[in-house]
């Protein structure tokens, strides 16, 4: 092993280049649908490495030009290889000029891999011989996946925090500390092995990691054990519609919708209270076509709500908005919710204004958020779209509700890892905020999820047909949302300290 880190950081120029390029594309096998968690064992001791050939024998300012060159390659080979999807996505939007969908599908791995260099110059800032060395990478990446979701919250996707929670025991820990305080955590675990190379207080930083492990392990699996049990339950409907035909007529579509919602759905199934369709499911403004709502009656019994996926016009504006809508028994629209942030899909920045440009219609984005009502005093939190795979939105709003709703729409991606990229990610969400949530996807699969990120059920991505459930809602919290930002930073600042501290000592020795 020493041969070949020796051999890594001795590597120069396009060598250098590629084979960070490498280490992070391997790290984002890690990611579902693959969940190779193992492959960050190798990724992150290669960048260790490659680091410790940037910054050796150079001094402070000379080195953060190529610690940042580390980091960038590392990110946009991680992120390249992450959301190739997002070109197949763009390709299938009416309208896009064709060099857009390639453009956006690099521009956006280069825009992200900017956090993943500032997380290698800051971790250059702290670096040593030592384990202080793995802290301060640690430290470093934390500090750029906060940043990321706080600068730019729409495309938080794909954190390193991520790779490091396959099962629901391991995702745990992002209800206490977040998606970028595992992150950091994460690292610092995965990064630990180039010890046994190049550091120094390699037994020392070797036992601290595996410490780490053993307590986000334990933590998960306690937290799992001692949940508290559901207050009530909700019986739940999702309807997945599965391919639709390209050029098919609205009204078909909108025959198999309400088809599915009055099918007789599992035996044994307790009758649904709620009714979830995908996200626009109905791609009009509902209060333009007061006879599509007739339409939508007819999927809906007494007691029943249907919460489908629509657009909504702004009063006396021209501002168009992705929606979820609430219709009673009688083809009533009782409340409305709408998407607030849009994310790597055609309506979301900074790809929305790429395609305004090219032509194709760009939805509103300041749009208002509101909890709707389900059932009774049941309250949901609505997350439209892709809004459910990053951290935050309606973070506010989840200590007044019961579950959360996550329509949403992979026409363009069907088939793609975006499907389970975004599924394990809403999974995260239901772990931040306490509550259990549920998904309705059109083109992927539709998942209902409890208060722990755990599947209760889900349907065959693209398989047409419903999910009958009985939603366990939750009881008592043991999470609140509200404060993550600072929760996150504090734990992600220790590394920081704990680096400083390792650094001390091993100069001292």
């Amino acid at each position: 092993m020493e041969r070949l880190a020796g051999r890594v950081i001795l590597a120069w120029g396009w060598q250098r280049r590629l084979l960070s390029f490498l280490g992070g594309a391997v790290a984002s096998l890690a990611l579902a649908p693959v969940d190779f968690t193992a492959a960050c064992f190798l990724a992150f001791p290669l960048l260790v490495w490659l680091l410790d050939g940037a910054v050796e024998g150079s001094g402070r300012l000379a080195r953060l030009l190529p610690a940042f060159s580390v980091g960038w390659w590392f990110g946009f080979g991680y992120f390249l290889a992450g959301l190739w999807w997002v070109g197949p996505g763009l390709s299938a939007t009416p309208g896009l000029a064709a060099w857009a969908a390639p453009l956006a599908m690099l521009g956006l791995p280069a825009l992200l891999a900017v956090f993943h260099g500032l997380a290698t110059l800051l971790a250059c800032g702290l670096w040593s011989d030592g384990a202080g060395r793995i802290a301060a990478l640690a430290f470093g990446f934390g500090v750029a996946e906060w940043l990321r979701a706080g600068l730019i919250p729409d495309l938080a996707w794909n954190a390193i925090g991520y790779t490091a929670m396959p099962v629901p025991v391991l995702m745990q820990a992002a209800g206490l500390v977040g998606v970028a305080g595992v992150g950091a955590l994460a690292v610092f675990v995965f990064a630990a092995p180039a010890l046994l190379a190049t550091g120094r207080q390699a037994q020392a930083g070797l036992a601290m990691a595996f410490l780490l492990a053993a307590a986000m392990t334990g933590y998960g699996a306690v937290r799992l054990a001692t949940s508290p049990q559901a207050a009530e339950w909700l019986a739940v409907r999702i309807v997945q519609p599965g391919i639709q035909t390209p050029g098919q007529p609205f009204e078909k579509a909108l025959e198999r919708y309400v088809s599915l919602s009055r099918s007789p759905g599992t035996q044994g199934a307790s009758a649904p209270r709620l009714i979830l369709w995908p996200e626009r499911a109905v791609p009009f403004v509902l209060a333009e076509r007061p006879d599509l709502l007739g339409a939508l009656a007819g999927a809906v019994e007494e007691g029943q709500v249907l919460l489908a996926g629509a657009l909504r016009a702004e009063a006396g504006t021209r501002h168009l908005y992705s929606a979820l809508v609430v219709v009673d028994e009688e083809g009533r629209i009782v409340d409305a919710s709408d998407k607030v942030h849009p994310t790597l899909f055609p309506d979301g920045w900074p790809v929305g204004a790429l395609l305004e440009g090219a032509g194709a219609a760009r939805l509103a984005q300041d749009g208002r958020r509101r909890l709707l009502p389900v059932s009774g005093k049941t309250r949901a939190l609505p997350l439209i779209g892709t809004e459910a795979a990053i951290p935050g939105p309606g973070a506010e709003m989840a200590g007044e509700a019961h579950l959360v709703i996550n329509p949403v729409s992979f026409a363009g991606s069907s088939g793609t890892p975006a499907v389970y990229q975004h599924l394990r990610q809403a999974q995260l969400r239901a772990v931040e905020t306490g509550l259990p949530l549920i998904v309705a996807a059109a083109g992927g699969a539709s998942a209902a999820i409890d208060a722990n990120g755990r599947i209760i059920d889900a349907l065959r991505p693209r398989a047409a047909g419903v999910l009958d459930v009985k939603l366990p809602l939750s009881g008592a919290k043991i999470v609140d949302s509200r404060h993550m930002w600072m929760r996150e930073l504090t734990f992600v600042a220790l590394f920081g300290i704990l680096s400083l501290l390792l650094s001390i000592r091993s100069r001292a020795i």
